[in-house]
């Protein structure tokens, strides 16, 4: 299922938008009215698509919004705005975006335009050496966790964890080595050891990662 964020500071045009996009069959991970929470999101979220509209809160506007997020990540974007003057569009179209629908937008429009921006996606994805599934990958010359090409945030801790899962994989991965391997020089604890699976777990989308009880855990790939 694709994860899809909507910008828009209009509560009833976003619960709108929101509503037919999850009929669409597609996961609405968050709607947000300025630019600030969504990049605050991305740093911790898998997001597919982006819907945003050009006006919205705060000090940056959708279009500023969408080159900052472009700056870092290759994620597809569609506006959706009630102004479409050749200013406008003349900015909005230097990041590249897969639609630009004018306000009052038509349903199969917006239908049509994400299907196109997400086959378009995926047919330039990039994929790592080591395979998980069909979304996610990594690349062992980047250390770079990778779902749908794009570059999913890791701290350092949490890819030491899914590196050394990898070094594992399809075995079992004591605690004894984890809390060895992650935390050398100090000791951790219950808490600190499940707060950081948990966290790998969710950048995983809850996949792939079995825990055995009271011996340790299993990465399935």
């Amino acid at each position: 299922m694709k994860n899809v964020v909507i910008i828009e500071d209009e509560s009833i045009v976003a619960m709108e938008i929101a509503g037919f996009v999850k009929g669409l069959g597609y996961k609405v991970v968050a709607t947000f009215s300025n630019a600030a929470a969504c990049l605050a999101l991305l740093k911790k979220e898998v997001v597919d698509l982006i819907l945003i509209d050009v006006y919205i809160e705060g000090d940056m506007d959708g279009i500023a919004c969408a080159a900052a997020i472009q700056s870092w990540q290759n994620i597809p974007i569609i506006y959706i705005s009630a102004f479409s003057d050749d200013e406008t569009l003349e900015r909005a179209i230097k990041t590249k975006p897969s639609a630009y629908l004018v306000k009052p937008f038509n349903r199969e429009e917006l239908r049509a335009a994400m299907k196109i921006a997400l086959s378009h996606a995926q047919e330039h994805q990039k994929r790592g050496d080591v395979i998980f599934d069909e979304e996610f990958s990594f690349d062992t010359k980047s250390d770079e966790l990778l779902h749908n090409a794009q570059s999913v945030h890791l701290t350092k801790k949490e890819l030491e964890l899914l590196k050394l899962f990898l070094g594992a994989k399809n075995s079992v991965l004591s605690l004894y080595e984890i809390e060895n391997e992650i935390w050398p020089d100090k000791e951790s604890n219950e808490n600190t050891r499940r707060a950081l699976i948990s966290r790998l777990r969710a950048k995983l989308n809850y996949k792939f990662i079995e825990t055995i009880h009271s011996i340790g855990y299993k990465l399935h790939i």
